[in-house]
């Protein structure tokens, strides 16, 4: 009797076992997550790879497409951020022989002498405007619009900062993974948009970013980003992002990439860009691609 007891209790133990094991339930014995089996030290960690900068950058690519794919060549537009502090920056851009878009910090040594050789050169000339970030210890440099500021204060930083990149016919954003997912703060910088008839290019850089929505609920023409092409500077890593630019662009009709002024961006640049045209891609600006979206 005890015998058969104990066996009954056996099995009645090993099916709960069972069962708790292949239920595969968080938290429960037997169940190993996804990311968890990646982490295995059997797996070796990858190589370190030189990063530009910050995980400003590391906002995913929007669903919003900015163009539809109709048998047309794709187009693609480049934008080139940070500059205004070196003018031999301009003399590499024009050597790529296509449009880009000069994205001008404010403040900076030379921003007015770059915005003015990229207005007598016919570019389009954008304000690169700095924008308090979420992450810690990100500095966006000088004239910063931050979360703290009142209206009036972000409207009078927008505004100065539009002065020193006299001509600038947008706007895009330097850093603000934290004011561009401030909708009060948005209203406030991209009324001076509206006001100026200026359009807003959203670089992205979080993915809690109100400001594409905010300019358009406000009438200001505005785009997104799709790539980022130099977070990581390895020259195969940015020759990646340019490839999969070209596939966004033949997906989706356009597709618009924000770079910076590198040596090993504009390196693979000069490789990439005439090879793309050869294969049929159009590079045009930013608001060409608003014009035709407008349509």
């Amino acid at each position: 009797m005890i015998l058969i007891a104990g066996l009954v209790v056996g099995l009645a133990l090993g099916w709960f076992w069972r069962s708790r094991v292949e239920s595969g339930k968080p938290g429960e014995i037997g169940r190993m997550p996804w990311a968890a089996a990646r982490r295995s030290p059997a797996t070796p960690p990858a190589p370190a790879r030189p990063v530009a900068r910050s995980a400003e950058r590391r906002a995913p690519s929007p669903a919003v497409a900015v163009g539809e794919a109709s048998g047309a060549p794709p187009r693609v537009a480049l934008v080139i951020d940070d500059l205004g502090r070196k003018l031999e920056d301009l003399d590499t851009i024009d050597a790529l022989q296509v449009p880009i878009a000069c994205a001008v910090l404010p403040f900076e040594r030379l921003s007015r002498d770059v915005a003015g050789r990229v207005r007598a050169r016919g570019g389009e000339l954008l304000l690169h405007l700095p924008m308090e970030s979420a992450q810690p210890g990100e500095n966006p440099g000088p004239g910063a619009l931050r979360t703290g500021m009142d209206d009036a204060a972000l409207r009078e930083g927008t505004e100065r900062a539009l002065a020193e990149v006299a001509g600038a016919i947008g706007i895009n954003n330097h850093m603000g993974s934290a004011l561009t997912a401030d909708r009060r703060a948005m209203v406030a910088v991209l009324g001076v948009a509206a006001a100026r008839r200026l359009f807003f290019l959203d670089s992205r850089t979080t993915p809690h970013t109100v400001a594409f929505d905010v300019a358009r609920e406000l009438g200001v023409p505005a785009l997104e980003r799709q790539v980022f092409l130099d977070d990581d500077l390895a020259p195969e890593a940015i020759r990646a992002e340019f490839r999969r630019l070209l596939d966004l662009a033949a997906e989706r009709g356009a597709a618009i990439a924000i770079g910076h002024p590198h040596p090993a961006t504009f390196a693979v640049l000069a490789e990439e860009v005439p090879a793309a045209r050869k294969r049929g891609v159009r590079f045009v600006t930013v608001g060409e691609l608003l014009g035709e979206r407008r349509r």
